[in-house]
């Protein structure tokens, strides 16, 4: 009984350090992207994150096997989600800063409402209703001012349009679920969008293996690859396997957060109090959507 409530406690602590992952990863990949083009750095990122849940998989002898039936759905979900997510995030680092990306794309959840709303017919209740207006008010909170000032780049956008892609991701999932494996159905989503950005590279970028990387960007792209992306991924479906999905998705609540506080550590930036107000409310709407009601 103990190892079991101990294993419980193991699974709730691997959610705030998910959060702590993924936060982090928005400073990286804006230092290694310093040095390496973006094409090639989601090409090699995914490719060495996939192959490392590969190895996982097998060292845990965990099936990767799919259903030749439900191979398009996976790819559907994992070019949205994964491949079209982190190749817009890379560039819309490359023209905006890192903090504002990130406080941006987190209207994830509130896309993914809209969309259960219209294309999976849920019910649009009071609460998700609180946070689509918390959403909204934070994107204004957020765009108004660089509107008014001319400040307003094509990097938000690309951000806002990574958003809209995993939550179209998330949508597919949900309705056309793959039954494997949930590290076979990471792995081979993370391979589809290395082989997307891999043509992307070829097709975009010369191709050329980048010379004398600078310690910093060898330690971020690391980071990126290891730890934001195969132990990240490792826990998120370790935490989804043993919690209730709506506490493991809690998680995400902290991510833009620490990506702020990192892009301020890590790369000197100096978010502006409407950046700072956007973040709160942006947090408050993800809340609204994704906190579980209270039973009575």
């Amino acid at each position: 009984m103990r190892q079991a409530k101990d294993d419980h406690n193991y699974y709730y602590a691997a959610v705030p350090l998910l959060a702590l992952l993924w936060g982090l990863n928005w400073p990286a990949v804006k230092i290694a992207l310093g040095e390496i083009k973006p094409w090639m750095l989601r090409a090699g990122g995914m490719a060495l994150g996939g192959s490392c849940l590969v190895v996982i998989a097998a060292l845990c002898g965990q099936s990767l096997v799919v259903r030749k039936s439900q191979w398009m759905r996976l790819a559907a979900a994992g070019l949205l989600s994964i491949a079209a997510f982190n190749i817009l995030l890379a560039f819309a680092q490359l023209s905006a800063p890192t903090s504002r990306a990130a406080i941006i794309t987190f209207t994830m959840p509130i896309w993914t409402v809209l969309f259960t709303k219209f294309l999976l017919k849920e019910p649009l209740d009071g609460r998700r209703r609180l946070g689509l207006a918390l959403g909204i008010a934070g994107l204004t909170a957020l765009g108004w001012p660089l509107i008014g000032t001319g400040e307003i780049s094509v990097g938000l956008f690309y951000a806002l349009a990574a958003g809209i892609c995993w939550a179209l991701g998330t949508i597919i999932s949900k309705r056309f679920p793959v039954e494997a494996q949930p590290l076979a159905v990471a792995a081979w989503q993370l391979l589809t969008g290395a082989v997307c950005a891999a043509v992307g590279m070829l097709a975009f970028e010369t191709f050329a293996l980048p010379q004398a990387l600078q310690p910093a960007t060898i330690a971020a792209l690391l980071y990126h690859v290891l730890f934001a992306q195969a132990l990240a991924y490792v826990l998120w479906f370790a935490a989804l396997s043993r919690l209730p999905a709506g506490t493991a998705s809690l998680g995400t609540l902290m991510v833009p957060a620490i990506g702020v506080a990192g892009a301020m550590l890590l790369l000197g930036e100096r978010p502006t109090l409407t950046d700072l107000a956007g973040l709160v409310l942006m947090i408050c709407a993800a809340s609204a959507v994704l906190v579980p009601p209270r039973r009575t």
